[in-house]
């Protein structure tokens, strides 16, 4: 194990590590069952259950998914929070809305896309129009319909914020070429029940 100049444990790099592991193994295995026309088992190395098993195959897949989103997460929400205040959370919210067309979403749409409740999507978006980061805007039709609106304040700080992130985006997929990055995106946006036109 990696150690710092000072003889601790470098467990920042060690997760770092891993990370890059866990993609890269899920990324190529399935290319590989993809080229193939086979069905996906997406499994690697065997843990605790049987890999010749569709049920281990699939436990491991989730368990590597789960792991890499864990070190990913974060990696992303410490250097959001040290650099702007922001929590990952936040920035999904941001960003979000940044992508839908007149940066505005209605808050039931929000919800899905952050896999939230509609009374829990209303809660966190609560401090960031505090902030003037969002704006919440009625729908002059429907009196049950809100919107939650980027502002001018949040889309500046998403923009810092996106610059911010890059590096590690760009580390984590580091082992893929562009066409296996769309490909994994696919998959995974499969697996949230995220179409790509609207994920």
């Amino acid at each position: 194990m990696q150690t710092t100049p000072h003889g601790f444990y470098d467990f920042k790099s060690v997760s770092e590590n891993l990370l890059n592991i866990d993609i890269y193994l899920i990324t190529q295995t399935y290319i590989k069952y993809k080229e193939a026309a086979m069905p996906i088992p997406l499994t690697t190395h065997p843990i605790d259950v049987p890999a010749d098993t569709a049920a281990g195959s699939s436990l491991e897949f989730c368990m590597r998914l789960t792991r890499a989103y864990g070190v990913l997460t974060r990696r992303l929400d410490n250097a959001l929070s040290s650099l702007h205040g922001l929590s990952f959370g936040d920035f999904m919210i941001l960003y979000h809305l940044d992508r839908a067309p007149g940066t505005k979403l209605r808050r039931i749409d929000l919800a899905e896309r952050l896999g939230l409740t509609a009374s829990g999507v209303t809660r966190t978006l609560l401090p960031l129009e505090k902030l003037h980061w969002v704006l919440r805007q009625p729908d002059p039709r429907d009196a049950r319909v809100g919107y939650a609106v980027l502002t001018e304040s949040g889309q500046q700080l998403l923009n810092y914020a996106l610059i911010s992130i890059a590096p590690i985006s760009q580390e984590a997929t580091q082992a893929m070429s562009p066409d296996e990055t769309e490909a994994f995106s696919a998959l995974l946006g499969q697996l949230a029940g995220i179409h790509l036109a609207n994920g």
